[in-house]
This record gives C-alpha cells, structure tokens and sequence, in this order.
C-alpha cells in the first residue's frame, strides 16, 4: 500500500489531522500490536526506550483527536501523536520497505503497518498514563472549533481590549484550537473582516459572521480530505483537495474571486496573510 507524495507548502492542520483519524481508523482500530520498530527515536519528543515493552500485545481503541493532537488509546494509556511541520502516518504491509525519514513503525495483527514519516521531525509520538487531556499540552486548549462551545460570543468577549490583529487571535489556541494559517486567511475572507484590523474593535456581530465562516470553511476541509500540503497524504496515501477552493491563502498578487482586485501579501504574527483590500474591512 505505498504512500504517494505530495507538494506544496505548509503544515497539516486540523482538517488534515482529522482526515488523517478517519482515513486509519478502521484499519488499526481494534488491532493487536505485534511489533513497535523505531528507525530513528529523536523526533521533537524522544520516543520511550520503553515503548515496545509497554505497547506490545495491546490492542487499539477507538481512536480520537484534539486540536491537532491525534489520540491513539492503548491498553492502560494513550499513545499522543503530533504531525509537525510535515509529517504523516502512512498505512503500509509487511514487506513495504522502509524510506527515508520512516521513524516510526507500529506492526499490527493482520500484516498491516502504521508508518510514522517526518522529514523535518518536528513531531512526535508520546506515551500518556491517565487521561491524555490532563497533559499539559492538551489541558490549556481552547475550544474544538466545531464544537458548540465556539461562537461569536465567545470571540466577541475574549476580544475586548485586545490590541493583536485578529488573525493572530483567531489563531491562539487558548482561543479555539485548529483555526491555523490556511483556514484564519479563508475565514476572515468569508466573513468580510481585514486580518490586520484589531481584535478588540471589532463588532459582537461581525464576529459571529466569522465563527461561522471559520466552522464552514473546516467543516468543508475535513469533507474533502484536508488542505493539499508539501508533505501531507492521509493516512490511506491520498492527498487532500480543499487547495482548489482556496479563495486567498497562497494567492497574493492573484485577482479577487469575488471583486476582481489584486490580493495583498502583509505578515502578521510571523506569518505570511492574504487579503483581499476591497473585500474585507
């Protein structure tokens, strides 16, 4: 079952983490791991010395995410998955060799093989006891952004006296996780706002328009399979397609869709934004 490539350039997001769940769920859920082998231990986080010992002739659970944490339950813990900057998890057989940057492999019953790929190793897989969401770096998130627990108010009432651009808030993860570069650009487009325009001046309504827009423009990432990235493939190998939507994100100096006018290229929060000046205000 080998893993095509795809190019382009940024890193997944929630959209492509969450696409990345559902793509080997019904592959590894409910499996027995028969081997842990790791290539290459240093990622972001060390890999345990102890993981084969602790993991193996455990079986899989029902798989879950948070933010862009990918929750694999096993046995008495959760083994916490993070994809980086460009990594990806790769469904492979016995017998598929190894690549390079292959870290990561966790063979199951059946002959099925989740690969772990990071060519930059800025992500991890990590061994949690107990609840995975009193892990520090889970316990401090904000809201899921398709959960009824993110609105406008919310937004709306965090906002106030807050000098940030509203592109940097809206991708604080204290605020609502999962909104990042790619879909902050798209949602601010949808819902008229400037990303350079501060937060705290801007409307109770308008920021219910782009609640709204960043739950639309999720929800269609994660129904046509995530972003289309450098790195990123689902976990069965193919890419995702909401790149033929984008109507901003990496399209600087390109025509508005909707008005005709050229995009404009600013950096907010050391990170590159595109905008369209007529559209949004």
């Amino acid at each position: 079952m080998p893993a095509r490539t795809w190019r382009g350039a940024c890193m997944p997001e929630l959209p492509e983490v969450e696409t990345t769940r559902r793509g080997i769920a019904p592959h590894v859920e409910g499996r027995e791991i028969r081997e842990i082998i790791v290539r290459q231990p240093r990622l972001r986080t060390p890999v345990p010395d102890d993981l084969a010992d602790t993991l193996v002739g455990h079986r899989i659970g029902e798989l879950g995410r948070r933010a862009k944490y990918l929750l694999m339950p096993v046995g008495a813990g959760t083994l916490l998955w993070h994809l980086g900057m460009s990594g990806s998890l790769r469904l492979a057989r016995l017998g598929d060799l190894p690549r390079k940057h292959d870290h990561v492999d966790l063979v199951l019953e059946g002959g099925a093989i989740l690969r772990y790929h990071d060519p930059r190793r800025f992500g991890f897989v990590d061994w949690l006891q107990g609840s995975p969401l009193d892990d520090p770096r889970l316990a401090r998130l904000g809201p899921e952004p398709l959960s009824p627990d993110f609105d406008g108010e919310r937004l709306y009432r965090l906002s106030r006296k807050r000098r940030v651009a509203v592109k940097p808030f809206l991708m604080d993860n204290a605020v609502v996780v999962g909104v990042g570069n790619i879909y902050a650009s798209e949602a601010l487009f949808l819902a008229g706002i400037d990303p350079r325009r501060a937060a705290g001046r801007i409307s109770r309504e308008r920021y219910e328009r782009l609640a709204e827009a960043a739950r639309d423009v999720l929800a269609a990432a994660i129904t046509q399979g995530g972003t289309t990235l450098r790195d990123f493939v689902s976990g069965t190998g193919e890419p995702g397609y909401f790149a033929q939507r984008l109507n901003v994100y990496g399209r600087h100096d390109a025509p508005c869709r909707r008005c005709g006018e050229l995009l404009r290229l600013v950096t907010l929060g050391q990170r590159a934004s595109v905008f369209c000046p007529h559209c949004q205000r």
